[in-house]
């Protein structure tokens, strides 16, 4: 039997000990690599790209939503399934929109997440049930996520970036400002417009400007 590879991306030593444990208690599974950050699951997903991988969204100095873009981006065929101490209810859309194809809470993983990586493994997506009601809902009233719930997903330097854009800032000053090359900069921008939800470059100017503007009116959530 070919067993299924699943890696797993976590910050806590003990979670990453407790999941494999349960993973590897499964015939026909086998974690096949651990990390603690973005940049290691980067590397390791290029050289050994799983089946599903397990995420946080919360990681040692990076951001779980940051791998769900580049596994959209270079690895689209892995899937993966957040599992997080976040509230669903705040994270699960979110990570969806943003590629995952599951959303687990931590303290249910115990019981749930074999079957969660059994549901990604034949092409389904698994929420729970009250998070799928509520997303059936969302759809049906056609309410998309605010523009100030998708600034969360931003991280701490997307976020310097898109002020720094707010305030009529190029590429060039803003790679100046920040110590930062040009190319990645135009990095940050495409992952800015993903996480907004946004589609083009003008769009992306006119709503930093209008968050600087709201910053500065003290208009602040």
């Amino acid at each position: 039997m070919e067993k299924k590879n699943i890696a797993i991306v976590d910050d806590h030593p003990v979670v990453r000990l407790g999941l494999k444990q349960l993973i590897c208690e499964e015939p026909d599974l086998s974690v096949c690599w651990q990390a603690e950050d973005v940049d290691e699951a980067k590397k390791k997903t290029a050289e050994m790209p799983p089946h599903v991988v397990i995420v946080d969204i919360t990681l040692r100095s990076s951001n779980g939503l940051d791998f769900l873009l580049y596994l959209g981006e270079h690895a689209p065929q892995v899937r993966a399934l957040v599992v997080s101490m976040h509230d669903e209810v705040v994270y699960a859309e979110r990570a969806l929109r943003l590629g995952a194809r599951g959303y687990l809470m931590k303290q249910d993983a115990d019981e749930r997440v074999i079957e969660a990586i059994r549901k990604l493994l034949s092409g389904g997506l698994y929420v729970s049930e009250e998070q799928s009601e509520r997303l059936l809902q969302a759809l049906v009233a056609g309410k998309p996520a605010t523009m100030e719930e998708r600034f969360d997903l931003l991280s701490r330097r997307e976020l310097a970036v898109f002020n720094l854009l707010g305030e009529g800032r190029n590429t060039r000053e803003i790679a100046g400002e920040l110590d930062l090359n040009a190319k990645t900069v135009e990095t940050y921008r495409r992952r800015i417009k993903a996480k907004l939800g946004i589609d083009s470059t003008s769009q992306l100017t006119y709503r930093a400007i209008e968050w600087v503007m709201h910053q500065r009116s003290g208009n602040v959530r």
